[in-house]
């Protein structure tokens, strides 16, 4: 039987995301102010990770304000046709994001900020028939009925434009009405 320390990065890598490209596996994890952000590490076994560089290394691709509890929030990878995306919130600098690569390791493009994609924890579904997916969270369209009542929604994303398309689907609703 074999054993692996828990935790297999150790140090800070809070709201980690990872995707499969055949037998590789890609780890990124919220930095939130620190620069570089977003580091990027490789796998082939899950257990075993090697950092291959930053998702977001240059300057100009993210802002940030330096203030605590502020910048990157979990982001999230996917691959898809040949390309690693990258989704993010950056809570003091503009809102959603996505960049890109067609290398992990970089270089990675410029953000492309998302119009219309409010809240925070934005992800990316890649359906069979090509089109893809934003699901982020937003205030409940109906109204808030207390704090925190917010709904999980998806939408289609032209990713020629980076533009929302089409109609918002609401596909969960908040669960934290009297929680304790």
């Amino acid at each position: 039987m074999k054993t692996f320390n828990n935790p297999i990065l150790p140090g800070f890598y809070p709201d980690p995301s990872i995707c499969r490209v055949g037998e590789d596996y890609y780890l990124v994890t919220s930095t939130f102010t620190y620069f570089p952000g977003v580091p990027i590490f490789h796998s082939k076994d899950l257990v075993h990770w090697k950092q291959i560089g930053n998702v977001l290394h240059r300057p100009e691709q993210v802002k940030l304000n330096g203030e605590v509890s502020r910048g990157i929030f979990a982001p999230t990878i996917r691959h898809h046709g040949g390309v690693f995306y990258m989704i993010t919130t950056n809570v003091s600098g503009g809102g959603n994001f996505i960049v890109t690569a067609t290398n992990p390791a970089g270089p990675w493009s410029d953000a492309h900020f998302i119009e219309g994609a409010n809240g925070i924890d934005p992800s990316l579904f890649f359906d069979d028939d090509g089109k893809c997916y934003y699901h982020g969270t937003c205030d409940r369209r109906e109204g808030a009925a207390y704090f925190g009542d917010n709904e999980i929604y998806l939408q289609e994303l032209d990713l020629s434009t980076f533009k929302l398309v089409g109609e918002r689907y609401a596909i969960w609703h908040s669960a934290l009405k009297n929680a304790v």
